[in-house]
């Protein structure tokens, strides 16, 4: 056998066994690339308090409040100080709520967790510092005193009147009670009959408001 037929068929013959591991590669199907694994969406940061507990602590304050007006530990200048700033404080959510499409950021509800944490702190404060709303309660005077807070702290806690309203009756009726220390100073301790006279008149005036704030329709909070 010549030397060209032997390359042949050594040729033909690798030929023959290379062939049906061809055809498996060929008809064999192709697997799929593999999937990466999906990748967990990143936490919300709903920040430090949502919107229903900031409502909530607002509620809570005001009944802190009204408690104190109630029970004398709160003096009229006081409640119209933390009354006002509950009123501020309300405002500056409005503002944010506005600027946001009527939503909180997280940012504006840490400020008002802030905020409402400053607040309380300083209602804890007035309501242990010793001084006390009506230090005559036994008179007609202190009694009439007494009713207002009363009424006034009632108001403020079934939302009959909004802080704004509150803080301002409050001032009223610390001015009414800055006159009538003034007065007995002056007069050894007592009221004369046309004192008595001007600081009913005086607390008329104040009623009259308490009872128009309270039954006066309030749009509804937003």
């Amino acid at each position: 056998m010549t030397e060209r037929m032997k390359t042949i068929l050594m040729g033909a013959t690798l030929m023959a066994l290379l062939l049906p591991a061809v055809a498996q590669n060929s008809t064999a199907p192709s697997q799929p690339p593999t999937a990466a694994p999906p990748t967990s969406p990143a936490p919300s940061n709903p920040g430090p308090e949502n919107w229903k507990q900031i409502q909530q602590r607002k509620y809570d304050q005001k009944d802190r409040i009204a408690n104190g007006v109630s029970d004398g530990q709160l003096t009229a200048g006081e409640a119209a100080t933390l009354e006002k700033k509950e009123s501020q404080l309300n405002q500056e959510e409005r503002d944010m709520k506005a600027e946001d499409n009527g939503h909180l950021t997280s940012t504006d509800r840490s400020v008002l967790q802030q905020q409402q944490n400053q607040l309380s702190n300083q209602i804890y404060k007035d309501n242990h510092n010793g001084a006390t709303q009506n230090p005559n309660p036994n008179n007609k005077v202190g009694q009439r005193a007494e009713n207002q807070q009363d009424r006034i702290a009632q108001g403020i806690n079934d939302g009959q009147l909004k802080s704004g309203q509150a803080a301002h009756l409050e001032n009223e009726e610390a001015g009414i009670n800055r006159e009538v220390q003034k007065d007995r100073q002056a007069n050894g301790g007592y009221l004369t009959k046309q004192q008595k006279a001007q600081v009913n008149r005086q607390q008329n005036h104040v009623s009259n408001q308490i009872y128009k704030d309270k039954h006066t329709r309030k749009p509804a909070a937003k």
